[in-house]
């Protein structure tokens, strides 16, 4: 009767998360029609693409952010060399870390870390034919807790394709862009929708890689895009070359809608995740669709939101998958001064409601981006409810402060907290309750970051949050540790140089 009653709510609940966005979505139409109606200026706006605005959703680009055409990088005598694009990085951060709740024990950790990224690619000169190779080398020293391959992949490719490039494939859109359309087949990273289901982690010391097809008609600038991808991902190895973990399957589906893009972009997408057994997991075998849909854009020049709906179905470890997950933000920016946003964020990803049943309630969170959800990369996206506000301005040209305060509560008092004690493959793990007897309250804290440029090519992040530990937290603690702690701190200094920005006159 339990799990009919949870099934009814469930249903419910997503019937009104699909009428919730139809709603939206139909708010906006008759207004997106009449700006169609205008007569169309091709030198008006030359892309149909809008960023979204919100709060760390900014998808890093293929070739990523870092990388420089040879011929803009201010080098003398390559001034003709405009095939060719190039990058060199380097990422440094140093961490203090007070009672990590993601530890196995507790203690005071002064972790740095080192990352280096290359990047060589060729286009245009020998078209339809391109490729790209990107290495990466991570590492980190001075800390207390043994290596693990979030922080340490030494000399990696984490790109190395090729790819078929058609400019003109599909013709032109109204604004006059070419349509084009590509086919890539190698090893890849890549970031698609707001990061938190399909992204590289940038914040992580090492990369999401995958190695097999990824395919797109259109392009960002296009009214309209399809995006297709059929990979495996890498099992990183902290010192040998990644191998590809052929026990798992990624397929995903994605279209952009950005005819009215100036009021409303949108992005339905299809997830399919599949795993079979492998001499790491040997319980392991699941199938999971995920449905989804975001919907993000500009209500006035100062407003803006962005709202995604995930539906789950499927299959996992012989249970039925049928999870859920909503995001929304609301933001307002001040057309003035300091340039100042004020934004309200809710997250919801469902949990296991009964580790006893036949039915799996805990969202599936794919490969996202998790450090959106906290500053201190403590929350992931499963079995949480996360409220959050933030405000955001600019005081200077190179100066960017932003700072929140967020609430976390599990979504489901009988399932786990992913990142407890760093245990979340153990079903035994005391970072779960099956009881439920240990409350639901997580945590809350104040974060904040400050951004700033010291030279054109050195760019510095200077950030510090505070969690105080909620009664879940504590008395999983007591069990594991046989103690608990009030809170934790993390404060970090972290600086990037673009090695291909020195030449640039500054």
């Amino acid at each position: 009767m339990s799990t009919f009653k949870s099934a009814i709510r469930l249903k419910s609940f997503t019937g009104k998360g699909f009428i919730f966005l139809l709603l939206l979505i139909s708010a906006f139409v008759s207004r997106a029609q009449d700006s169609t109606q205008v007569k169309k200026d091709t030198t008006a706006k030359k892309s149909y693409y809008v960023e979204a605005g919100s709060y760390a959703t900014k998808r890093d680009p293929t070739p990523p952010e870092y990388t420089r055409q040879f011929n803009e990088t201010g080098i003398k005598g390559v001034e003709k060399i405009n095939w060719l694009d190039v990058g060199l990085d380097n990422r440094t951060r140093f961490e203090y870390r007070q009672d990590d709740i993601r530890r196995p024990f507790l203690a005071t950790d002064y972790p740095i870390l080192f990352r280096t990224r290359a990047y060589v690619g060729i286009k245009n000169v020998i078209d339809p034919f391109r490729f790209a190779v990107e290495m990466s080398d991570a590492f980190r020293v001075h800390s207390k807790f043994p290596r693990d391959n979030r922080d340490f992949n030494r000399v990696e490719p984490i790109s190395l394709y090729a790819e078929l490039h058609f400019k003109k494939a599909l013709g032109k859109d109204p604004y006059g862009n070419n349509r084009p359309a590509y086919v890539r087949f190698g090893r890849q990273n890549f970031e698609f929708l707001d990061r938190r289901l399909i992204g590289s982690n940038q914040w992580r010391n090492t990369t999401n890689t995958f190695t097999g097809f990824r395919a797109a008609l259109g392009q960002d600038k296009n009214d309209w895009q399809l995006d297709l991808l059929a990979v495996k991902p890498l099992i990183r190895l902290m010192t040998e070359l990644d191998t590809a973990d052929h026990k798992s399957q990624l397929g995903v589906a994605i279209f952009h809608w950005r005819k009215w893009s100036k009021i409303i972009t949108i992005e339905p997408y299809l997830l399919y995740l599949r795993q079979k057994p492998n001499s790491q997991d040997t319980v392991r075998n699941r199938r999971i669709y995920n449905i989804g849909t975001r919907v993000y854009g500009w209500l006035t020049k100062e407003i803006n939101y962005d709202v995604s709906y995930n539906q789950q179905l499927g299959t996992d470890n012989g249970k039925k998958q049928r999870a859920y997950a909503i995001t929304a933000e609301i933001g307002y920016k001040f057309p003035y001064g300091w340039k100042p946003r004020f934004s309200l964020f809710y997250g919801y990803a469902s949990g296991d409601r009964n580790p006893n049943d036949d039915v799996n309630n805990r969202f599936e969170r794919f490969f996202g981006f998790a450090r959106p959800w906290s500053a201190d990369d403590y929350i992931v996206m499963e079995n949480i409810i996360a409220p959050k506000a933030r405000a955001e301005f600019e005081p200077g040209k190179k100066i960017k402060v932003d700072v929140s305060y967020s609430f976390y509560w599990l979504a489901s008092r009988t399932d786990r907290f992913n990142n407890l004690f760093n245990v979340p493959t153990n079903p035994e793990a005391p970072n779960r309750d099956k009881t439920g007897k240990s409350g639901v309250y997580l945590g809350h804290g104040p974060d904040g970051r400050i951004r700033f440029e010291i030279l054109k090519f050195i760019k510095t992040a200077v950030g510090y949050s505070h969690y105080f530990n909620g009664t879940f937290v504590k008395n999983r603690q007591l069990v594991a540790y046989d103690n608990s702690t009030l809170g934790s701190n993390f404060f970090y200094i972290e600086t990037t140089v673009n090695f291909f920005d020195i030449f640039k006159k500054w």
